[in-house]
């Protein structure tokens, strides 16, 4: 068996991915009536919608078997995205480079796959729409038209999706998107019994830089603590500007004494933003950090409301003492 290789452009491939903000959320009408279409048209068994992650292929959308994720090693969606156009497969068991996958050789007996990749708004390749069979097949061009046709279909999804859920100043989660995710992110962990932890963060005197120095220095200012945002905490953790100066980080699989040391990394960061900027002010925060118990969940929301209250508290006890 041959694993798929990596793209020359994996970094900016999978802060791409991660920034469409559509891993590990629900099924979806609007990606399901793609794939039963294509199941439909081409008559096969099994039709994904397949997202590429860093070490995993996950199923937005998926016809035909039960599972919403493979390992991206055994995948063929991770070989279909090196290319620019349609991968074909029309016999596995004649193809040294997957004969004895497990795919192959166990469920679901893939004989026939062809993935049309899917690219983002940048030309980065996501994934894949792809279909499958159980016996080898032919496809011809009119074929490839056809599924071509569906995968831009998919490709407009997603990047309405993106649309929908991304903070358009910042570039990062809006309030939607980090409710969406952040509610299958705390499911896993209880299904895991993980650990989790919820930063409401709060940017300081920031009224005063739009009254000092503009709104557009302040839409600046607000940019640059999400890139700060982004360059320090880690992939896996999802991070939203709720609105106005309000961010919000949750560190799955996090107690709250590594959520601290996430955030003093962050405000470690920040400072070396400040000292090589020299904007003439500071981007400072004040946090309220609040565990999740996987054992005894809350809400999301109950979350939220209790990492605001303790924040504001804790800017509260900081006026007294000035």
């Amino acid at each position: 068996m041959k694993e798929p290789g990596i793209p020359v452009n994996e970094a900016l491939r999978l802060a791409t991915l991660k920034s469409l903000n559509v891993l590990d959320t629900a099924a979806e009408e609007r990606f399901d009536r793609v794939t039963r279409m294509a199941r439909r048209m081409f008559g096969v068994p099994i039709a994904l919608v397949s997202l590429v992650d860093e070490d995993r292929q996950w199923f937005k959308s998926v016809q035909g078997v039960d599972v919403c994720e493979t390992p991206r090693s055994i995948s063929f969606c991770g070989h279909a995205i090196l290319g620019d156009d349609i991968f074909l497969i029309r016999n596995a068991l004649t193809d040294e480079r997957f004969a004895d996958n497990p795919l192959v050789t166990g469920d679901p007996h893939i004989r026939f796959y062809a993935g049309c990749p899917l690219r983002s708004g940048d030309g980065a390749k996501v994934g894949t729409l792809c279909i499958i069979d159980t016996t080898p097949r032919e496809f011809d061009e009119d074929d490839a038209i056809a599924l071509r046709d569906l995968a831009s279909m998919v490709e407009s999804e997603l990047t309405a999706f993106q649309t929908a859920t991304t903070d358009e100043l910042t570039q990062i989660s809006n309030r939607r998107g980090f409710m969406q995710l952040a509610q299958y992110a705390l499911s896993y962990c209880v299904r895991n019994r993980q650990p989790a932890s919820l930063a409401f963060i709060d940017l300081d005197r920031f009224k005063p830089i739009n009254d000092n120095f503009g709104h557009a220095e302040g839409d600046l200012a607000l940019a640059a603590f999400a890139e700060v945002m982004c360059a320090s905490f880690r992939s896996s953790d999802l991070f939203a500007r709720l609105g106005g100066d309000e961010f919000v980080v949750l560190l799955t699989g996090a107690g709250k004494a590594d959520a601290q040391r996430a955030l003093e990394k962050f405000g470690s960061q920040l400072e070396s933003y400040n000292n090589k900027a020299q904007r003439g002010y500071r981007l400072e925060f004040s946090c309220g950090v609040v565990q999740f118990d996987p054992a005894d969940p809350q809400d999301l929301n109950e979350l939220l409301a209790a990492g605001d209250a303790q924040m504001y508290a804790l800017k509260a006890a900081r006026k007294a003492l000035h």
